[in-house]
């Protein structure tokens, strides 16, 4: 038989007793813990257009929760600016700040995850949860909000001064009757700070993005009504350039210098208004030159063009609005090269003709033409136009023949004759 088991004391008690009583209150169960809201990430990528006194802003509508995990949480992601005068500073305002003093200037509805608590994390497959639903944007996809600056845009907000941000200066004064001294720029111009924030479907809102700022100073001028022209590799855009003021004459004035800052040097961007209700940039970034080219040649279809303006004010692009828009419908009236290195071969009773291809895009085929000697009249002898390079004509041995090939396109164009060539049938 074993020996009995030694129960260990402390303080003379065996130690069993201590581990009952320390278990005693395993049991209990405290305040249940409220659960993990999971909140949107911030909407990505904010950024503003102007043009005239109309901005557009884009943003990513978040896909992920500030944990990592997807579909995001969230039923729509909402747009707020805060103006500031020129002497303000509008990047010491405070997240805080930008949705309180500030304008909520739109709204878009995303779609929602069905339960918010079922989700993925980022190394997990995306059909482990279902996808969001309901009216809106997908997640993760380019949203757009608009807004048209008016009087009450530009006038600047009226914010507390927040103590944990002491370089925040005080809105200037807006008043413009007072008389002042004539002073040149100083570069410091009244701006609009956008923010964007995705609103949770429990109507939280999540973190702030970053923010975009759109300075407060009048477009430059709109440029004239542009003209078009185009050949069969390009259309090409012209329009007349917005000059400086002018001088006047020699000996009219005194000469003069900016004080100052210089205004900005003017630049254009050139946009497809085929479709007005949807037009395209076709620069990538503001030319200098008034000129620009369009490879994208489509023979039949219209093309609508329109010109704006350009400056760059302090780290933004500001575009005036549009000029006259300019359209014209693309027709081929462009005949193909000359056909090239004709040759000819006499064989017994034929003629056999050879000839280089052409290489345009649109090509048709070849018309072959003939002439007997001495006539030197050529006239078609293919009575539609052939796809091959080479031909065998049969003829009349011992009589002489001229020969020639016109290249034609699909749209009926014919090219100049090739060079002639003369060989006599055996």
């Amino acid at each position: 038989m074993d020996a009995p088991k030694r129960l260990r004391r402390v303080g003379g008690q065996p130690s069993v007793a201590i581990a009952i009583l320390l278990c005693a209150a395993c049991g209990k169960k405290g305040p249940p813990l409220p659960p993990l809201v999971k909140m949107p990430v911030a909407p990505a990528e904010l950024g503003a257009e102007r043009r005239g006194n109309d901005i557009d802003l884009h943003f990513i509508v978040p896909a992920t929760n500030t944990d990592g995990s997807r579909p995001a949480n969230i039923t729509r992601a909402e747009v707020y600016a805060i103006t500031a005068p020129a002497a303000g500073a509008p990047a010491t305002y405070t997240d805080a700040q930008i949705l309180k003093y500030g304008t909520k200037v739109g709204a878009v509805d995303v779609k929602a995850p069905k339960d918010p608590n079922l989700t993925a994390d980022a190394d997990e497959p995306a059909d482990e949860v279902d996808a969001p639903e309901g009216k809106g944007l997908d997640q993760g996809t380019l949203a757009h909000v608009a807004e048209q600056l008016s009087a009450a845009v530009l006038k600047p907000n009226d914010v507390p001064k927040d103590p944990q941000a002491p370089n925040q200066a005080a809105p200037a004064a807006t008043d413009v009757d007072t008389p002042r001294p004539l002073l040149g720029p100083t570069g410091a111009v009244p701006t609009r700070t956008y923010a964007a924030v995705g609103i949770s479907t429990r109507g939280r809102k999540g973190p702030v993005s970053r923010r975009t700022v759109v300075p407060l100073v009048p477009p430059p001028p709109p440029p004239g009504s542009p003209a078009i022209t185009y050949d069969e590799s390009a259309i090409t855009v012209t329009w007349p350039p917005i000059d400086a003021p002018a001088a006047g004459a020699a000996g009219d004035v005194l000469p003069s210098r900016i004080i100052g800052a210089a205004r900005p040097a003017i630049a254009y961007n050139v946009y497809d208004v085929t479709d007005a209700a949807a037009p395209v940039k076709l620069t990538a970034s503001p030319i200098a030159d008034a000129k620009y080219a369009d490879a994208r040649i489509a023979w039949g279809e219209k093309r609508c063009y329109a010109v704006r303006a350009a400056e760059r004010v302090v780290t933004a692009t500001i575009e005036s609005e549009a000029s006259p828009s300019r359209c014209e419908t693309l027709a081929d009236t462009f005949p193909p090269a000359a056909p090239k290195g004709l040759a000819a071969i006499a064989s017994e009773g034929a003629i056999n003709l050879i000839w280089e291809p052409n290489t345009e895009k649109d090509l048709d085929g070849y018309i072959v033409l003939r002439a007997i000697a001495p006539s030197d009249a050529l006239q078609p002898i293919t009575p539609a136009p052939i796809k091959e390079t080479a031909m065998r004509d049969g003829v009349q041995a011992g009589r002489q023949y001229i020969y020639a090939v016109r290249a034609v396109d699909k749209a009926g164009n014919q090219s100049a004759p090739s060079e002639r060539v003369t060989e006599t049938a055996r």
